[in-house]
């Protein structure tokens, strides 16, 4: 077993160093990008064909170019193939994700009266379409159905579906199909990576084209959501697993080193570190890593000695709490724990996080899966500007406003002098005097 785990003392780092650390696997897009143009080129002029060739060519995956929506027949099967424990798993954790994005549905209308007679506020309408990605490369994700297609039904977009790799039998992975049921979804496509975002950029002869594609994926799909932003909304930046594990001298040196895996575990362009300010549970937690591989598969092992062992994982020390906290913020990671007796404490100081589970018992695992918030979070530092996917992201807010006539006589001077102001004549004469005779001359008509 590797056991070299990478360590950072964070004082004595240079600024380069330091700067270092923060970088991410997408960070640099540019060998990714020059080879997905090509890609997206491809499906843009040949639709479902090109995307067959694709997964015969990616995916090692024999999808024929009129089979790449999953069908009625692929739904029923995958409900008979799963076996029922699983599929009451999935049920609980998808009414636990239902309830919260629910709870979090903002009022489908409000108005303010800013004075009297004058009203402005909001309307509140979901998107018309939205693609949700699931990846599979490295696995299956059915959880990642759970966190797209949820808060896209609750919203009440009119058109979700799900795009997804196929597998090497040329069928859709069986609990992302039944999760995709329970979400209440049924239009699920054979299509991932590149070709799939471009699918639903441009629309194919099976893949409808739309307006929004949300969901995380490979460096890949990140550069493909990148060249094809102009065509469709990428969503949420949502690259490569990342995660920090904040602890202070109380936390449990083997507790932060088993959720130190979690994210690790994703693949080897996944980040994850454990930061913290007490040498003994650094320590503790460098010296069970080990241990814990001996439990886990060759696979997972590699991805994660991969990361731990790398340049964008491992331990860093810091010299006080401050220092950790300030290093977690400029990271502004995706995931992150806070590992101490009393991890309230640490709350208010971080500003940049897209999750911040709180507490020995409240595993990444437990976000991803079960807890109920949106585990597909900002990456690569986003989290600086970004928030979790959401019930949001699947809406848009339209501005409304009324005024009476009562109202209009009390803004119609600020408004007129801004006009003049600024030398918009239009907007002016719109609320001079013309208004006023405009109004008498077409009652006399």
């Amino acid at each position: 077993m590797p056991s070299d785990i990478s360590f950072h003392k964070l004082s004595d780092l240079s600024a380069e160093a330091r700067a270092a650390l923060l970088l991410r696997t997408e960070g640099n897009l540019d060998p990714y990008l020059e080879k997905v143009g090509p890609i997206i080129a491809a499906v843009e002029a040949e639709g479902d064909a090109a995307l067959a060739r694709f997964a015969r060519e990616f995916d090692n995956s024999p999808v024929a170019p009129d089979a790449i929506a999953a069908s009625e027949r692929d739904f029923d099967e995958a409900f008979d193939t799963l076996d029922d424990e699983m599929i009451e798993v999935l049920t609980f954790a998808c009414d636990n994700v239902r309830r919260f994005h629910e709870a979090q549905m903002p009022e489908e209308m409000w108005m303010k009266e800013m004075h009297p007679g004058v009203f402005a506020g909001d309307r509140i309408v979901p998107i018309d379409s939205v693609a949700c990605y699931v990846p599979r490369g490295k696995g299956a994700f059915p959880s990642v159905v759970m966190m797209t297609a949820i808060p896209a039904v609750v919203a009440g977009v009119p058109e979700a579906v799900i795009i997804t790799p196929p597998g090497p039998d040329g069928k859709v992975d069986a609990a992302t199909l039944v999760t995709a049921r329970l979400a209440g979804i049924e239009r699920v496509y054979k299509c991932g990576g590149a070709q799939g975002v471009a699918a639903v950029a441009y629309g194919t002869e099976t893949v409808p084209r739309c307006l929004k594609v949300v969901g995380p994926g490979s460096p890949w799909v990140v550069a493909a959501k990148r060249l094809l932003a102009g065509r469709i909304d990428p969503g949420v930046p949502a690259g490569p697993s990342e995660a920090i594990i904040l602890a202070d001298s109380t936390a449990n040196g083997r507790v932060c080193a088993l959720d130190l895996l979690i994210e690790a575990e994703h693949g080897s362009d996944s980040s994850a570190y454990l930061v913290t300010d007490s040498a003994a549970v650094a320590e503790a937690a460098r010296d069970a890593i080990p241990d814990f591989w001996q439990e886990m598969g060759e696979q997972r092992v590699g991805f994660s000695s991969d990361v731990l062992c790398g340049p964008r994982g491992g331990i860093v020390l810091a010299e006080t709490m401050d220092d950790a906290i300030a290093f977690v913020n400029d990271y502004a990671p995706e995931h992150l724990e806070i590992q101490a007796k009393d991890p309230h404490q640490y709350l208010g100081m971080i500003r940049n996080a897209g999750e911040i589970l709180m507490g020995e018992h409240t595993p990444v695992s437990i976000g991803n899966f079960v807890l109920g918030p949106n585990a597909v979070l900002p990456t690569n530092a986003a989290a600086r500007t970004c928030s979790p996917l959401s019930v949001f992201d699947f809406t848009k807010r339209i501005s409304i406003g009324h005024v009476t006539k009562k109202g209009y006589d009390h803004l119609a001077p600020y408004a007129l002098k801004f006009a003049r102001y600024e030398g918009f004549d239009a907007h002016g004469n719109a609320l001079s005097e013309m208004r006023s005779q405009a109004f008498a001359a077409g009652r006399s008509i």
